[in-house]
């Protein structure tokens, strides 16, 4: 009788805590029915706005330039480095180089300043504006302050290269060729642009030898322009022809792929390089179109933790369809006003253009959705099924989100790759070509290749939605794909979170939800995986460093995220009543409401080793989520 109560006692304070993170989410939800949580990447893009603003010569941003500098030194680290991470030991000698760079630039910090010092100590032990990585140099270059390579690596008329050739522009995917076109632009012109405020680094310079350049002397960077210039010898026309060609081009497709609010695909860095590419081609910073790309940048600004911070891209959507979809799991009703509103809100932001999406994928119609709210022609599979997620009841009981649910499944369901697995953005787009060149973060960003997050979350979603069937085509394909790819120790790879706990919870739960049970050795594997890495508070913590080493890396604390994570992974598995479920549940209830800096640690990546994501809301969204699934499964036990 005493344990009984006991586990009434446990459950009844998991219940409490169900209640209180809705309360909070409901709380939090915007007049238009939208979740707008910080997508906070670090100081990298507060650092690049600094710099972009005093290129341009913004008289009116003191107020800006000068909290976002307050941000970017409040980040620094005692030895002078700025870090990716808590637990990135080493620092990062790029950000740190970018963060000196932005602080010498607002004009609010001299070189004599203490936190300059140290910063500029740290960078000439770690060899200098040499040693950084590629786009720290190419922004370098771009205000005058790096030489630009003597012949740039990329030729301009890469791309004209036609669909014939073994590389062209749209075997790259769609975050890549967003970028590499001004870049490559820029590159070819040489640009750069200096104002009278520039800073002198010269002071950062560790002189070994005379080239700046020295990682496009490799034998790989050798192979790649001969490659490419193979390719671009055989386009027909006149070489001065030819290259005009190339540039209009260039400039036709950041236009076509402008967004209503200015910006180029609604990224940060694309819009940052696309401003810089048209000063190249003669606009000045009074041109409309640079002016409502730096209009739509500034709309990227957000108030988190006191900080000033340029978000690289806004994130309502997505926030708004995981926290719906959570919301109803833990028992709010669709009828009830939030989710009323949400999944308006939802509805509205369903793309009805074509992207490039359609270059691979040419008999799809549209009807997925993208991350922001501004996104309108770049949707995703993981963004798509999580608003059908939300949509789903409503769409069993109104024609108008009915059509608007199928028309989502579709497009999902036309997304499916060759092998079998789910990309992100564009089907198919994975030459294991483009994985071999010398470009840092080539795998990701310019592949999208088939990833066990979205395989399972789109499994997931299938599965819940009613298409269980293990016989149906894209439900065997898929999940034969995620048994190819299950790691030896029995994880999985996320891709686009925190790491291998991330991608095994979404193969798990994926699998579980079209029929796999424990009896399946792939999904055994997976969660005695799971089961040996929880920690002795009952939680489980991943560190970023997995993702930048290949392998699992524990963050030897828990968080909350990936502990809700695994719980949700366990109770799917049928779990729920297991000795590592109870202690898991147990320490989100325990430590709900946490603020050390486990609760700031990223729980998403862009690119290892260079680009990782704080997202404000998931440290309520996860948790209610796995608490409410441990409780349905727990009671159906019962």
């Amino acid at each position: 009788m005493k344990n009984r109560n006991k586990g009434a006692g446990c459950m009844q304070l998991v219940k409490s805590e169900i209640e209180r993170l809705k309360q909070q989410l409901l709380s939090e939800q915007t007049p238009d029915g939208s979740w707008n949580h910080p997508f906070d990447t670090g100081c990298m893009t507060d650092i690049y706005m600094i710099v972009l603003l005093r290129t341009l010569e913004e008289e009116d941003e003191e107020e800006l330039i000068k909290e976002l500098a307050k941000g970017i030194l409040s980040r620094q680290g005692k030895d002078g480095a700025w870090r990716l991470f808590h637990d990135h030991h080493e620092g990062s000698l790029s950000l740190t180089i970018e963060a000196y760079y932005a602080l010498l630039y607002s004009g609010y910090y001299e070189k004599n300043h203490p936190a300059l010092v140290r910063a500029r100590r740290f960078i000439t032990k770690g060899g200098g504006l040499k040693k950084a990585g590629m786009y720290t140099k190419i922004m370098l270059a771009l205000t005058g302050q790096y030489p630009w390579p003597l012949l740039f690596p990329v030729p301009m008329e890469v791309i004209l290269l036609p669909g014939s050739f073994p590389l062209n522009m749209y075997d790259i995917s769609v975050f890549g060729r967003s970028n590499l076109i001004p870049v490559i632009l820029l590159g070819n012109k040489k640009f750069s642009r200096k104002t009278a405020l520039s800073p002198d680094l010269g002071d950062l310079s560790v002189r070994d030898d005379d080239d700046p350049w020295p990682e496009l002397r490799s034998a790989e960077w050798r192979s790649l322009t001969s490659f490419l210039a193979a390719g671009v010898k055989a386009l027909v026309g006149i070489p001065r022809q030819i290259r005009a060609w190339s540039i209009e081009k260039a400039r036709e497709y950041m236009q076509s792929h402008t967004e209503p609010d200015g910006t180029l695909y609604n990224y940060f860095s694309s819009t940052f390089y696309m401003i810089f590419a048209l000063l190249a081609l003669g606009g000045g910073p009074e041109e409309p179109a640079i002016k409502n790309a730096v209009a739509g940048l500034k709309r990227m600004t957000v108030k988190t933790d006191g900080r000033t911070h340029i978000q690289y891209t806004t994130a309502a959507v997505w926030n708004t369809a995981l926290i719906s979809h959570a919301l109803q799991e833990a028992g709010v009703p669709p009828k009830e006003d939030a989710i009323q509103k949400a999944n308006q809100y939802l509805a509205g932001q369903q793309h009805r253009r074509f992207g490039d999406w359609i270059v691979h994928n040419s008999k799809a119609e549209p009807g997925g959705w993208g991350f922001s709210r501004f996104n309108t022609i770049n949707p995703d599979v993981d963004d798509t099924t999580a608003a059908l997620r939300s949509l789903h009841q409503p769409a069993r009981e109104k024609a108008h989100y009915e059509e608007i649910w199928k028309k989502g499944l579709l497009w999902t369901l036309s997304m499916q790759n060759r092998d079998g697995g789910w990309p992100a953005f564009e089907r198919n787009v994975d030459k294991k070509l483009l994985h071999l060149l010398p470009i840092q973060g080539a795998e990701f960003i310019l592949t999208d290749p088939s990833t066990a997050d979205l395989t399972g979350r789109t499994l997931e979603f299938l599965g819940k939605a009613g298409y269980s069937d293990s016989s149906l085509p894209p439900i065997k394909k898929a999940v034969k794909w995620l048994r190819k790819h299950q790691e030896p120790n029995g994880s999985w790879y996320g891709r686009w979170g925190i790491c291998y706990i991330y991608g095994t919870w979404a193969a798990v739960t994926g699998m579980a939800a079209v029929g796999v049970t424990l009896e399946d050795k792939s999904m055994k594997k997976g969660i005695d995986w799971l089961v040996s890495i929880q920690n002795e508070d009952g939680g489980w913590g991943e560190s970023c460093r997995s993702d930048m080493e290949k392998k699992y890396i524990p963050l030897k604390e828990s968080t909350l995220t990936q502990t809700a994570w695994a719980v949700d992974a366990l109770a799917a598995a049928g779990m729920a009543d297991s000795t590592p479920a109870r202690k898991g549940a147990a320490f989100l209830v325990r430590e709900g409401k946490r603020k050390d800096w486990t609760a700031d640690y990223p729980m998403g990546q862009g690119m290892a080793n260079f680009f990782y994501i704080h997202y404000h809301s998931y440290r309520s969204i996860w948790p209610l989520l796995a608490l409410s699934h441990y409780i349905e499964k727990s009671e159906a036990l019962v």
